[in-house]
């Protein structure tokens, strides 16, 4: 599918927003008000996010100028670890691809756009969270599981 890569700005708000509870959508969330609270997070975090750097983001458009999928990069003030040079760790999140356009290669290459801007900005290590619909993606690229854990410290 022919489209074109650009990268968002906050013009492009309702897209990202959209985008972050759909990806939770398509995976099972359904408490609506969970979901708006997503909303406003994403929407407040974005909007900071984009205007002072800590977040980038990729969308990806048909010929029409509508949007089929996008993703984008949490960039994160981070001490120093082994393998990686710069004090900042990265992670790839938000994304999505609309149903419609979907097993058409879109992903992968917003994905492509991402690592070699992570690339270019000098990242050693990218990482993320994977889906169950995503990992395939992922792997196929050279992204491997690590050791991250988690626990819940309170119910919302």
């Amino acid at each position: 599918m022919e489209c074109r890569i650009r990268e968002a700005t906050l013009a492009d708000l309702s897209h990202l927003v959209h985008h972050r509870r759909a990806m939770f959508e398509d995976m099972g969330h359904t408490d609506t008000a969970a979901l708006a609270r997503v909303d406003a997070a994403s929407e407040q975090y974005f909007k900071q996010a984009l205007r002072n750097g800590a977040y980038k983001a990729w969308l990806a458009e048909d010929s029409t100028g509508a949007v089929l999928g996008g993703g984008g990069i949490v960039l994160a003030d981070w001490p120093g670890f082994p393998g990686e040079v710069l004090a900042k760790r990265a992670w790839i999140l938000n994304m999505y691809t609309e149903p419609g356009a979907r097993r058409r290669g879109i992903a992968k290459r917003l994905l492509q756009v991402i690592l070699e801007w992570s690339r270019t900005y000098g990242l050693s290590i990218v990482s993320l969270h994977a889906s169950q619909a995503g990992r395939p993606l992922y792997e196929s690229l050279g992204f491997q599981p690590t050791n991250e854990m988690r626990i819940k410290l309170r119910r919302q």
